[in-house]
């Protein structure tokens, strides 16, 4: 696995190979959930807190508790959740 990993990253140093490895995934990770966030933010025009005080407010232009708005809700929270979660990792390695 180390031999795999140095190969993978052009690193001879296997520690080195895999901080690089894990900061790539972060990246990558981040990057995703960024996109996901902002098909988020083109679909119902509105940032994530926005968004969430008009749910939780009943002030949205659909009813909160529909099926669609109540799962945007949770997995556009779960993005926000894990994107908080990616940065602040990736801050702590840089």
């Amino acid at each position: 696995m180390g031999a795999l990993l140095t190969q993978v990253t052009e690193t001879p140093n296997l520690e080195t190979a895999l901080w690089r490895v894990l900061s790539d995934y972060l990246i990558m990770k981040i990057s995703a959930l960024k996109e996901r966030t902002k098909a988020f933010e083109e679909k119902w025009g509105m940032t994530f807190t926005e968004f969430s005080e008009e749910f939780k407010d009943g002030t949205l232009n659909q009813d909160s508790y529909d099926y669609e708005v109540e799962s945007d809700y949770w997995e556009w929270e779960k993005i926000e959740t894990l994107l908080d979660h990616y940065t602040d990792l990736r801050s702590q390695w840089t």
